[in-house]
């Protein structure tokens, strides 16, 4: 058994603050349950699989949107681990970290791991990453407890860090302004084994304040000028949605208050993507997903499900099915139908819309179809197999193919319509498709209403519905010809009946990061609002919908 708990102190303190965690919100947390008066953690195997499969960067999961903890001033942790069959992991942040689909931006913070007699003390700091994917700690040490069931303490003490044993200082680490920010972000994992927690609590310092926090969601409300209210009032059917993630919307007042008062729909960013979902074949990881899911339905919002066949943001055990034989196709197709009757299943009744397929066509801008892990093991009529096999576990969800670059006519835009027609043809269900609508680059990308209106007509002769699904705008050339991109969009789909939905891929630049050619880290600027702050675009969006009026 390993206790970790606070320093000796023969001196009382007067007035203290203890919020005792275990008495607090664990539900949505990948791989920690409640064990009795405890919590029991297992390994779930949660990693971020890179584009091109050559990496998997760790993605331990973090308490979100249960209980964090507010602070001013030091504060001591404490805990009583027992039962540690491998590893156990204890990791505290000063803020969530960003999660994309290739990569996790490691935030400032310190995580502690057990391993026999072994404690290793990882900081990091919060600076900048040579390689995003491959976090490099700021502090990284390892001890050796004397006793490994004598207590262990964590206390910040100004700008130090404090780590003890039985009453002996085992490392004094100067990284106590880390936790700056003055939030504390508790996560619980292991790598490969499982442990108990009996005991966690959190104190505060004599001086300072402590207590515990919710999501920060919770507080935000619909606004009677958000784009929704306004779309409310020209198209009573139509929904306004953004993508969003578990991380700002838990962490981020300002996030939480842009998208609740403005966004009638959601679509979770990464958290419903095969890789975030099942890490481990025959592992289910739901619990981020539902916790968005549990939010948003709070607030009566409409869900966008993204995504079941991929080629990308697959977990590894995915990727590597057999399909040399054709004994290992039939094996790989079961496997692949186990996860779609599973997750189709999981939200069945919360999900007004999926995306069966996504991306299938060549990344190149071809018309091909990627002959992924769904393509190499049924063939190139996937689609209409997913199709069918998320109708029997879910007849009522409205299935979407999403696909990038066939926003305006072409021969691209011509395949994914024949696509979505063949699907159907052998038995698929799918109800429309999704245009992304990414515009990276206004020379080449930029989409004009007359183009928009046409393919529009297009897929409306052909019986078949479009959602706008990911649309995001660069302000390459500024922010005005962005915010006319932008309420062009918006506008060409709202006048026309085969268009049912509009969403933009992000709410805020504050979160909106991506890697470029060289692997480094570029933050952008392609959204409706910008560090707390509207973009000129979220006007223009305003202004395109109460001409409707």
């Amino acid at each position: 058994m390993l206790a970790v708990a606070g320093c000796t102190s023969h001196a009382p303190e007067p007035k203290e603050t203890v919020v005792d965690l275990l008495q607090q919100d664990w539900q949505h947390v990948s791989g920690v349950a409640a064990d009795g008066n405890g919590l029991r953690i297992t390994a779930t195997g949660r990693t971020i699989v890179d584009r091109d499969s050559g990496g998997r960067q760790s993605n331990p999961p973090l308490n979100l949107a249960g209980t964090h903890l507010v602070t001013e001033g030091d504060f001591t942790l404490e805990a009583l681990f027992s039962d540690v069959t491998a590893d156990a992991s204890w990791a505290v942040y000063d803020s969530p970290p960003v999660i994309a689909d290739e990569f996790r931006i490691e935030p400032a913070g310190l995580r502690l791991t057990l391993d026999g007699d072994d404690l290793g003390v990882i900081v990091f700091d919060g600076s900048p990453e040579q390689d995003v994917s491959d976090p490099q700690p700021a502090y990284d040490e390892h001890v050796t407890l004397p006793d490994p069931r004598a207590a262990i303490a964590v206390r910040r003490a100004g700008d130090t860090l404090e780590i003890a044993s039985d009453g002996n200082t085992l490392a004094s680490v100067p990284f106590g302004e880390v936790f700056e920010s003055g939030e504390l972000w508790l996560g619980l994992s292991s790598d490969e084994g499982s442990f108990s927690v009996s005991s966690l609590t959190a104190t505060a310092a004599e001086g300072a304040s402590l207590s515990a926090a919710g999501p920060a969601v919770a507080q935000a409300e619909p606004s009677a000028q958000g784009l929704q209210a306004l779309a409310d009032q020209a198209r009573p059917d139509f929904r306004i949605g953004a993508a969003v993630a578990l991380g700002p919307l838990a962490s981020d007042e300002d996030y939480a208050r842009e998208f609740v008062g403005n966004f009638g729909a959601i679509t979770p960013e990464n958290a419903m993507k095969p890789q975030f979902l099942s890490p481990q074949q025959g592992v289910y990881t739901f619990d981020e997903a539902d916790a968005i899911l549990a939010m948003v339905e709070s607030k009566g919002l409409t869900v966008h499900g993204h995504t079941i066949a991929f080629t990308e943001a697959m977990p590894a055990w995915m990727q590597e099915l057999p399909t040399g034989s054709e004994e290992d196709r039939r094996a790989s197709a079961d496997a692949l139908l186990d996860y779609v009757t599973t997750v189709v299943g999981h939200f069945k009744g919360r999900i007004a819309s999926l995306d069966v397929v996504n991306e299938p066509l060549d990344l190149d801008q071809g018309t091909s179809l990627q002959e992924n892990i769904w393509y190499q093991t049924f063939g190139p009529d996937y689609p209409a197999i997913v199709s069918q096999a998320v109708y029997d576990a879910d007849p009522d969800v409205r299935q979407f193919i999403n696909e990038n670059g066939a926003d305006v006519p072409g021969e691209r835009q011509d395949a994914l319509l024949e696509l979505a027609l063949q699907a159907n043809e052998m038995g698929g269900h799918i109800y429309g498709v999704g245009l992304q609508s990414h515009v990276y680059d206004l020379e080449t990308d930029a989409i004009s209403a007359e183009d928009l209106t046409e393919t529009l007509d297009l897929f409306e002769a052909a019986g078949l519905h479009v959602r706008i699904s990911e649309n995001d705008v660069t302000d390459d050339q500024g922010t005005d010809v962005q915010a006319e991109q932008y309420a062009t969009v918006l506008a060409t789909c709202l006048r026309s009946s085969t268009c049912v939905s509009y969403t933009t891929w992000g709410v805020d630049d504050r979160y909106d990061w991506w890697i470029d050619d060289d692997g480094g880290l570029q933050q952008g600027h392609d959204l409706l609002f910008d560090e707390g702050n509207p973009t000129p675009a979220l006007n223009a969006m305003r202004r395109a919908l109460k001409s409707f009026q």
